[in-house]
């Protein structure tokens, strides 16, 4: 049995539309449990549990607690840090002085990589700890899941975006080039091809990091739909990379957080670079290029009902599995169940089989050409992002000339 004892929780990593409920959740199902005492919120992830700066949840009311659950980004804040073995130390200074025998981090595989480090760290010393992760990331890039929390909104703010941006180059033609976020996975930016209504609907061409970008090729592509349409919206990942497997936005990019990771999209270096190259390589003179950034992470009024239902029932489960099941430690995964209507299922997975590594698209779901996506995609990504806006087209029948 457990050891009864405190909660603490926090949020780490890039925000989501719907990673309060995940929280929320959590914070619900613990106030149930009567292994449970004080519930605290660390402030700013890893950082305010090496400050001690907390917050008391058990406090707060159900009505509030559920206008946060609605409300987009990290309510508790956030933070990009991986724990150095100094700090693991110092860390557990703060979880005995608090007597924290239940933490919860919620974030991506980075976020799963700190929780695996506090609990091994725990175990080499002794000390009852029982660790969780809750899964959240837009990239929809971690092992075990069939997708995570997240990703469904952020893959509707950009399909509804290009949605609009494709009407936009449809009313004024040119080439449009849209960045979206995906380091190592394309997931987010094949969610643009979910715009598409009409046959000739953009994007007409996706790029995606797990295929090797070549500006040549890409400059063809965009010259030759030009061409076909008198038009091209581009979709583009900002993880695209060369042949060596070296992404572009790098060479504009030196800044690394804790784990590793080059920021990609901090500026729209990498959208002004391909709108330049195109205009260089083709006589085409009307292209723009946009970086979605932190636009796709919290934008409100987007929510995908089944991701904010998932994220909920994500925190949930993670108290249950804590107080109750039969591992102290493990990440919540989302698994697909068969068939042809959407249902799905979850599951108490290792904490390491989550932490760092990426999942990428699988090739089911990457076209032939390297420049869009298959249907298998699209009948994957459909009931996460849920329905989309209704638009509509004359029918173009031409009043003969007197």
């Amino acid at each position: 049995m457990p050891a009864k004892g405190n909660l603490l929780i926090g949020q780490s990593g890039g925000p989501t539309v719907v990673i309060n409920q995940s929280l929320v959740g959590a914070i619900l199902q613990a106030k149930k449990a009567k292994e449970i005492g004080a519930i605290y919120g660390a402030l700013h992830g890893m950082k305010g549990i090496l400050e001690e700066n907390f917050i008391d949840l058990r406090k707060e009311s159900a009505s509030e607690l559920e206008r946060i659950a609605m409300t987009p980004a990290s309510a508790l804040g956030s933070a990009r840090k991986k724990p150095t073995d100094e700090e693991c130390a110092r860390v557990f200074d703060v979880l005995k002085k608090y007597n924290i025998r239940y933490f919860f981090y919620i974030g991506g595989n980075d976020s799963a990589e700190s929780t695996h480090i506090i609990n091994e760290k725990a175990k080499s010393v002794g000390y009852e700890l029982r660790c969780f992760h809750i899964p959240k990331t837009i990239d929809n890039d971690l092992r075990e899941n069939d997708h995570t929390p997240g990703f469904g909104s952020a893959a509707r703010f950009v399909a509804c975006a290009i949605m609009g941006d494709n009407l936009d180059c449809r009313a004024l033609p040119g080439v449009k080039i849209n960045v979206i976020m995906g380091r190592h996975a394309g997931f987010l930016t094949a969610a643009a091809a979910l715009a598409r209504v009409y046959p000739d609907d953009g994007p007409h061409l996706i790029y995606l990091p797990e295929r090797p970008f070549s500006m040549e090729k890409f400059a063809a592509d965009v010259k030759a739909v030009h061409k076909r349409l008198g038009r091209c919206v581009v979709a583009v990942s900002e993880g695209i990379a060369d042949e060596n497997g070296v992404a572009i936005a790098t060479k504009f990019s030196k800044e690394v957080d804790s784990h590793g990771n080059v920021q990609l999209s901090g500026t729209g270096a990498l959208g002004d670079l391909l709108a330049t190259e195109i205009k260089k390589r083709t006589t085409i003179s009307r292209v723009r290029a946009d970086t979605f950034g932190y636009l796709q992470r919290s934008f409100a009024g987007l929510v995908s009902a089944v991701d904010a239902r998932e994220a909920r029932t994500v925190g949930m489960l993670a108290v249950k599995e804590a107080v109750k099941g039969k591992e102290p430690s493990g990440s919540i995964a989302i698994r697909r169940k068969k068939g042809a209507r959407y249902a799905v299922s979850y599951k108490r997975v290792p904490l390491a089989s989550v932490a760092r590594e990426t999942l990428h698209m699988p090739d089911e779901f990457i076209a032939g050409t390297n420049n869009d996506v298959t249907g298998a995609f699209l009948r994957y990504a459909r009931p996460l992002a849920g329905k989309l806006p209704v638009i509509g087209r004359f029918k173009a029948v031409k009043v003969a000339r007197k």
